[in-house]
Parts: C-alpha cells; structure tokens; sequence
C-alpha cells in the first residue's frame, strides 16, 4: 500500500440559538455577536486553520412552535 495523504477540503457549519436577555432584538444580536466574537479573536486556530470567514445570526422571538 502506499502511504499517501491527500489534501482534503470540509465545509463545515456550526448551528445554534443562544438564548439572551435583553432590551430588543438588535441588543440581542449585538450581545450575541460580541460574544462570538470574543470567542473567535481568542482563538485564531479557528479563523487560521479552520478557515472561518463569517458570523451570522439573527433576532427573533420564540413562535407557539418552539420551546421558551
């Protein structure tokens, strides 16, 4: 057998709700982002060699559907 490694690329997404307090949505997402954020800049394998480009998320008040 050879030994023989290859270059392999993964797409990979990491999903989730964060639940927080606050004044209004935008505060929310504000909260949301800022500790995100801290999160990434203190760990930079995550941007360097996980290759994370992007944040993203969105305010919204939980529906009838969902767990509160």
């Amino acid at each position: 057998m050879w030994n023989k490694t290859l270059k392999v690329k993964v797409h990979w997404v990491i999903d989730g709700v964060a639940e927080v307090e606050a004044d209004s949505l935008e505060d929310a997402e504000k909260i949301v982002n800022k500790k995100l954020a801290d999160f990434v800049s203190g760990n930079p394998d995550i941007e360097k060699k996980m290759g994370a480009k992007a944040i993203q998320g969105k305010g919204y008040f939980p529906g009838s559907g969902e767990d509160t």
